[in-house]
């Protein structure tokens, strides 16, 4: 199937700030941010929780490429993300860091 430039290959994978903004206080449901610290929200604004984890996070210290599940296990179970979590991806740079990260997460044998 071509896609074109306004067409997205997964759209089931993609959510609206509307859709959002009526699930922020749901359980199960983290925005990952690559950003250090997540800046554009506060507590009263946004309840849900943001977590940042940076693309060095995903990557083995020694070799060229990702951690093992393992240690991608030990991360999630750090920042409350178990195979039910909801994990919205946020990043800057046109959102290549989240494209980045929802891939790792997806190709991640220790998640759904």
């Amino acid at each position: 199937m071509a896609t074109h430039p306004t067409q997205y290959a997964h759209p089931e994978a993609l959510v609206e700030t509307d859709w959002l903004e009526k699930h922020l206080k749901d359980d199960g449901i983290r925005i990952v941010s690559r950003m250090k610290t997540c800046f554009f929200t506060t507590p009263a604004t946004f309840p849900a929780p943001c977590i940042s984890i940076g693309g060095l996070d995903l990557q083995d210290p020694l070799i060229r490429d990702y951690i093992s599940p393992e240690k991608f296990a030990e991360l999630c179970n750090r920042n409350g993300i178990t195979p039910d979590t909801t994990c919205i991806f946020y990043g800057d740079k046109a959102n290549w860091w989240a494209c980045y990260a929802l891939w790792a997460f997806a190709s991640s044998d220790t998640r759904k």
